[in-house]
């Protein structure tokens, strides 16, 4: 089947050209309609987001080994807050990451960053989505790209485009109560669009109405529009429209002139369903129940059922599944620790059986081409390790002639994920996952597990560990010594554990000493 191409009419906006990208920022205007378009690099993409919740108890302590410390308000800094270290431009930067947790720290990578986001997302609305449409999950990079759009005065087009696509429908409402809000988003009617040109609004409209015609010619699964996501939707009805998630994300980026370069990590038009295999054999399939499980599903099975739907009868659940969750309503089923660690984690098809997808094209040629590949902070098992146990990924990290730094931003404590977890058993588990990965590459063919674990030290994927200081996670500095590994430690200048744009900035300043 040929795919629709986006054609971009000349003037929906214009291409900037800059001579020096990582010191300027592109100023949009409020009073015009027409927002120019991104900057977009050969390999595009875009991430999330911020640390985990701040930690109670100290790391453990290895004197083996110096670390450098990182103080906000001491370190002599000749930059400014927020801007790159000289020998860094933000073209170098390549960030894997989830769709939440590199929000808040996207701004140290700078504008022309390259993101890579996972699409195996199934809780939040994008549930719903997947349920009642299928196709890859659009969460995490909605995320990312309303992150992404440049700052602008209050009440501005921008910001009420801004306003629209991050709008969510009430939760807490009924279902009629937030059908309701729908109609009149879906009929250009209500506040949401005060404010927006009526060449933005139309466009934004009329992939809202292809999204609603989608869903009514499957009208029998009975959508949900509660907590649903405007931007969500907008993606979503893109996608089935040009038959492209990549032409979605050109699109969105194009009305929103977000500061986005992002890549799905896989590009498919169809579900991406990750599971989890424990240790003691058991899997879990799906990430919203490996991370934050609902009570009383039935998607744990045994590793030794081969062979069976995921779904039921055409392999969507039947009721609605626009999962709500916040780690504060979090129960003591969802927030207790696995019975088993885990073992490995990989992409199944509806039967439960492993495949083995290839990653985004854009992904690989990003990775020959970048300086810095910034493992991020967040969910290691579900929002790192599904854009890196990838064919051939591990291969392309390892081998790279232009990646100079490997850098993890270790979470300040651990989760659901990694209970129990060192630093090294953050490293191994990427390792581990990178090296599995290379024997599904055309470059490790004839290779047995052990050959391939054996070419290529830890220092071949990881180079650098950031982590800050008054993290839970106990840091074995030696054992990270011996893997090659320089350890650098942050620190927040209000005393508190988690990382922000500044932080990171600096972390990277000293990396790049």
């Amino acid at each position: 089947m040929s795919l629709n191409l986006l054609t971009v009419p000349q003037d929906l906006g214009t291409e900037l050209k800059e001579s020096s990208p990582t010191r300027r920022r592109r100023t949009l205007s409020a009073s015009s309609a027409a927002f120019d378009l991104p900057v977009q690099n050969t390999a595009s993409a875009s991430t999330s987001a911020s640390a985990s919740a701040s930690a109670t108890h100290p790391p453990s302590h290895d004197d083996s080994n110096e670390v450098p410390q990182i103080d906000i308000e001491s370190a002599d800094r000749s930059n400014v807050p927020g801007e790159l270290h000289p020998s860094l431009e933000s073209s170098d930067f390549l960030v894997v990451s989830g769709g939440t947790a590199c929000n808040d720290i996207c701004s140290a990578f700078g504008r022309d960053a390259c993101y890579v986001l996972p699409v195996s997302d199934d809780g939040g609305s994008s549930s719903e989505i997947i349920r009642v449409l299928g196709g890859p999950s659009v969460g995490d990079i909605r995320s990312r790209l309303v992150r992404l759009i440049p700052s602008s005065p209050a009440g501005s087009p921008l910001d009420a485009v801004r306003n629209l696509l991050a709008h969510r429908l009430p939760v807490s409402s009924s279902e009629e109560e937030a059908r309701e809000q729908w109609r009149e988003l879906v009929e250009g009617r209500g506040s949401l669009w005060d404010g927006i040109p009526d060449d933005r609004k139309e466009t934004i409209r009329g992939f809202l109405v292809h999204f609603e015609s989608e869903i009514l010619r499957r009208a029998h699964k009975r959508f949900s529009f509660r907590n649903g996501s405007v931007g969500n939707y907008l993606l979503a009805g893109a996608g089935h429209f040009f038959r492209s998630l990549p032409s979605a994300i050109f699109l969105f980026s194009s009305i929103t002139g977000s500061q986005a370069n992002i890549l799905p990590a896989v590009v498919t038009n169809h579900v991406c369903t990750i599971a989890a295999i424990l240790e003691d054999g058991n899997k879990i399939i799906g990430q919203c129940q490996i991370s934050h499980p609902v009570p009383g599903s039935r998607h744990q099975r045994t590793a030794s059922e081969t062979r069976y739907p995921v779904w039921e009868d055409d392999q969507t659940p039947r009721i609605p599944q626009n999962v709500t969750f916040s780690k504060s309503d979090e129960t003591p089923e969802q927030s207790h620790s696995l019975e088993s660690p885990i073992s490995k984690l990989l992409y199944i098809n509806p039967y439960g059986e492993e495949i083995y997808p290839s990653p985004n094209p854009g992904f690989i040629d990003a990775l020959r081409s970048r300086k810095v590949l910034v493992y991020s902070c967040g969910s290691l098992w579900t929002s790192l390790i599904p854009c890196l146990c990838l064919r051939g990924v591990g291969t392309e990290i390892s081998q790279s002639r232009t990646l100079q730094y490997k850098v993890l931003l270790l979470n300040s404590t651990n989760d659901r994920e990694t209970t129990g977890y060192t630093a090294s058993d953050y490293i191994e588990a990427i390792v581990g996952t990178l090296t599995r990965a290379d024997l599904k590459s055309p470059r490790s063919q004839g290779k047995s597990s052990e050959d391939a674990s054996s070419v290529q030290p830890a220092s071949a994927f990881i180079t650098h560990l950031v982590y800050l200081e008054g993290t839970s996670i106990p840091i074995d500095f030696s054992k990270l010594k011996s893997l090659g590994i320089r350890c650098i430690a942050a620190r927040h200048p209000a005393g508190a554990v988690r990382y922000d744009a500044d932080v990171v900035s600096r972390a990277l300043d000293a990396m790049a000493e």
